[in-house]
Order: C-alpha cells, then structure tokens, then sequence
C-alpha cells in the first residue's frame, strides 16, 4: 500500500470513538512541518546559509502553512545519506549537491558541474530555458524524487595542496578529496581519491588523511581553515566552473501539497539560486586579499597540467555514453553550452577584457 494510500484509509476507516478521539493531522488542518535534510555541517559559510535560507522562504511565503524544519547534516543522517532518505520517505526534503549522487546515476553530475562545464550563467540559461528543469525531473521520477535548483556556488577553486603541482605526474599517488566525476578525473591522474563531506574535510587535511582538497572557493575555504594547514593554493579549478546546488522533495510528499504550495518551493528555490550565487560573489574577493595578505600562495595550473586535466575527462564522459539517459541529458547540456557561450565569449567576455584594460589603463 503506497502512502497516500494508507493515508486515506486511515482518515475514513477507523472508528467513531478513534474519530471522536484522535486529533486530526496537522495538515488536513492546512498546515504541515517538511523535514529537510542536507549535506551540510551546520554552519558550514555559505552552502548551509543557503539551505537556511530556502527553508526560511518556504516557511514565511506559506505563513506557516508549511514549517520547514531544517536537519543539518549527521542530525537526522549523514551527509551522503540524505539521497535515499528523501527516496524512501525517511524525509520530506534535502538540499545539497547532487554529484555526490551519481552512484545512484551518472546523470545527477550534470545538475551539480560537469568538468570543463557550465558557469552559473550557462547552467542557468540551460536549466530554466534549455529543458535542464524537466531532465533533472525525469531523472528525479526514476527514484521518487521532484528536484529544482536551489543555490550556486559560482566558479571553484582548484583546491588546496601540500606542495606545488608542475606536472601531471605530480597528481600520481596524491590523496586527495574531491568528489563525483572530477574526481574520477584526477584518478586517471593517479591520485588516490576521497569522498568526504565539507564537515570533516579540515581534520582530514590536517591530520594528514588527505594531502590536499578541493572545497569551494576563497570566502568558505577561509571559513574552514585550510590556509592555517597548508599555503599553496590553486584558484581555477576544472572540475567546478558554476556548481548549482539542489533542492529535492519526495514526490508523493510533493504531489499532496496544493498548486500554491508547489510553486511556492519552485519560486522559494530559484530566489535562492540567485541569492546564494551572489553571496558567494560578494565574500570571495575580499577573502581572497586576506589569504594572500596571510601568506597563502595563490597559484596556477600550467598548460601541461590542463591538458592532462582535459584528456582524462573526456575518457570518463565517454565510459557513460552506453546510458541513454546520460547521453541524453549530455547532448542537451553541451548544445546549450555551445550555444551560450558563442553569444557570451563576443558579449560579456570581450567587454570584460576591455574594462579591465581600460580600468589598468
């Protein structure tokens, strides 16, 4: 019997005395507490922030009719655990990155950042006007789920490392953390890969668990502490150019709620792409200037490593190719790249070019 099912049983089958006595479900009176969970420490700069700020909106745009109560990551389950308990039912709702679930399918890295991918501006253009929202959601009925973009962390750093990186083979033998398919990436490099969550990224660095790692850029690496553990730092990343940040609801839980309601999340999780986007863009200049000010190496990839960078991914793109699915959602996203890009590269990037020459100037 599905939930709604027994649901409705319950409301009608029981007896008189049951109905006479047991108070009626807080939401048949039209309000409801959803219990999101997410991927994130509590507290962790700007991911968590944007989490809370999605459950906010949804809680005050309701007027209460719907109560988001937000877990942080280890209060209800850990941080890799929150996919299967929105599937399941466990939970209502989680917001984090979905890279860390393509074990459950390699398409879920397309609606996180692919490497050598979309900035925030492209994987918006393509999620809101290039069929982006409707893959992720026929991706998302495969396991139950109705999912919407929710934060962006704009362009990632290259990571932290224990030394400076001047070949490819210096990648050979390195632990290092970085998650979903940029990480496969840099195990064709020879490193040794970890997936951990934000949370216990510092106590691994610094007790030498993982010789470096990837989080997201200045303003949260601050945050976290790594410039007190090591100093060279790498500040353009392959892996992560525009990572978008995902809210995801169980679709029986999602499908009970009034057309209202429903809209209020999808409006509610937009306002929070835009404004953790812009969080991000406005802490991570100044926080840049401290590190450097601090002694912190602010470094980048040469060429040589780029193209190792490049080579490798392209192999891992073409091992999912056999998905239909995957390709699908592929062949969508790399034509509304394309397609972006060409208009932006002549646009946008050539006036910035020109500013800041005149602004030298």
């Amino acid at each position: 019997m599905d939930r709604r099912s027994f649901l409705k049983t319950s409301a009608v089958g029981g007896t008189t005395a049951a109905a006479s006595t047991l108070a009626a479900p807080a939401y048949a009176q039209g309000n409801r507490t959803l219990t999101l969970v997410t991927t994130w420490g509590r507290g962790l700069a700007g991911v968590h922030d944007s989490a809370q700020y999605c459950a906010d909106m949804i809680t005050e745009m309701t007027d209460g009719a719907l109560t988001v109560d937000l877990k942080a990551a280890g209060e209800l389950v850990g941080a890799f655990e929150v996919f299967d308990a929105v599937s399941s039912g466990q939970a209502d709702m989680y917001h984090g990155v979905d890279y860390y679930f393509v074990n459950q399918h390699p398409g879920y890295q397309f609606f996180a950042s692919l490497p050598f991918g979309m900035t925030a501006t492209e994987l918006n253009t393509w999620y809101y006007h290039g069929g982006g929202h409707e893959l992720h959601n026929e991706l998302g009925e495969i396991f139950g789920l109705k999912s919407f973009l929710a934060g962006n962390t704009g362009p990632q750093s290259g990571g932290w490392f224990a030394r400076e990186m001047n070949s490819p083979e210096d990648f050979n033998g390195l632990k290092f953390r970085m998650p979903g398919q940029g990480g496969e990436i840099l195990g064709r490099l020879g490193a040794s890969v970890q997936n951990l969550p934000g949370a216990e990224v510092y106590q691994a660095l610094a007790s030498g668990a993982i010789d470096g790692t990837e989080w997201i850029g200045p303003w949260a690496d601050e945050k976290a502490g790594f410039q007190e553990i090591t100093n060279f730092y790498y500040t353009a990343g392959f892996h992560e150019p525009g990572p978008g940040l995902s809210l995801a609801c169980n679709l029986d839980v999602f499908n009970e709620l009034t057309p209202s309601q429903q809209r209020i999340i999808e409006t509610a999780s937009a306002a929070s792409n835009q404004w953790t986007l812009s969080l991000f863009l406005a802490n991570n200049g100044e926080a840049l200037q401290r590190l450097q000010s601090g002694g912190v190496q602010v470094l980048e990839f040469n060429d040589e490593i780029w193209d190792a960078f490049g080579t490798a991914a392209n192999e891992v793109f073409q091992e999912y190719m056999d998905d239909d699915l995957y390709k699908t959602i592929y062949d969508s996203y790399i034509s509304s790249m394309n397609s972006t890009s060409g208009w932006l590269s002549r646009s946008e990037n050539t006036f910035v070019q020109q500013r800041n020459r005149f602004l030298a100037g």
